[in-house]
């Protein structure tokens, strides 16, 4: 798949800002993973950020403290919940039990559970870590059955 034909995909299923943001060029995980900065860090899907930015919010005691909230806040919240693919803890919770199975880096588990590919193509295309690691079949199985626990969210 060419950077072209991924940029039309980010953009058909609403991926736009996502897309503007980083421009014409493509994250390359693979010089993340191999960081020693990033070894230990944990990652956050969207949705995990976008319940944590929603429980500060709603600790606040009014309106006025609402309106302390930094425009960065805001803007990451919108961004968070506009991304989210999952709607509640349990299916995070599937979803990353599902992936925790495999073999993959914590950056390629948040890459493939938030960006939710369709096909083992893009999902390669995406994150070309993933690259001469897994069988198109096995990745196909595995993106399937993210797609399945969203499905049966509610």
């Amino acid at each position: 798949m060419l950077k072209k034909d991924v940029r039309e995909w980010l953009i058909k299923v609403d991926f736009a800002d996502y897309c503007e943001s980083f421009k014409d060029n493509m994250i390359d995980g693979q010089a993340w993973l191999n960081d020693q900065e990033f070894e230990n860090a944990e990652t956050l899907l969207n949705s995990e950020v976008f319940m944590l930015l929603e429980h500060r919010k709603g600790q606040s005691d009014g309106p006025e403290d609402e309106q302390e909230l930094s425009q960065v806040f805001m803007k990451t919240l919108d961004h968070t919940q506009k991304f989210s693919r999952y709607k509640n803890r349990e299916t995070i919770a599937s979803v990353r039990s599902l992936l925790g199975k495999k073999k993959l880096h914590k950056f390629e588990l948040a890459c493939l559970a938030n960006l939710c590919p369709e096909t083992a193509e893009e999902a390669k295309s995406l994150i070309p870590s993933l690259e001469g690691r897994f069988e198109d079949d096995d990745l196909q199985q595995l993106l399937d059955d993210i797609q399945t626990h969203r499905s049966f969210q509610y």
